[in-house]
């Protein structure tokens, strides 16, 4: 019989579907739809950062700021050096009116990776 999680009967088999099935409704820009398999997920697998990542994305794309940038936080907690988290971020607090942060932000996912994007928002000339 499979290991399952807590009383929902999940399997791991079962939230590995359920991050997929995230992936393609972020992608057809259901992000609500998104955030409802991760909590699940999350859930059970509160250390997984690509699972926090991906939550975190789609509360952005649902306008969901403060969740957002919990998530975000979370993941650049546990990776500081993941540049996608810090421009994902920075994209977050510039949508909150906080430039100063995003600016921050924006330097460090330059810093960490050249990505043409990271450096156009970093704005290393002003």
């Amino acid at each position: 019989m499979p290991e399952t999680s807590g009383s929902t009967g999940r399997t791991p088999e079962t939230h590995v579907i359920d991050f997929r099935a995230a992936e393609q409704l972020l992608a057809a820009r259901d992000p609500r739809g998104a955030v409802k398999l991760l909590d699940e997920v999350i859930a059970a697998h509160p250390e997984n950062t690509a699972a926090r990542l991906l939550r975190a994305r789609a509360f952005f794309a649902a306008a969901q700021l403060r969740p957002a940038e919990l998530e975000f936080s979370i993941v650049l907690e546990r990776e500081p050096d993941n540049a996608f988290a810090h421009f994902a971020l920075a994209r977050t607090f510039e949508r909150q009116g906080r430039p100063d942060q995003a600016k921050r932000h924006f330097r460090l996912a330059a810093a960490l990776d050249p990505n043409p994007e990271f450096l156009k928002a970093a704005r290393f000339d002003s």
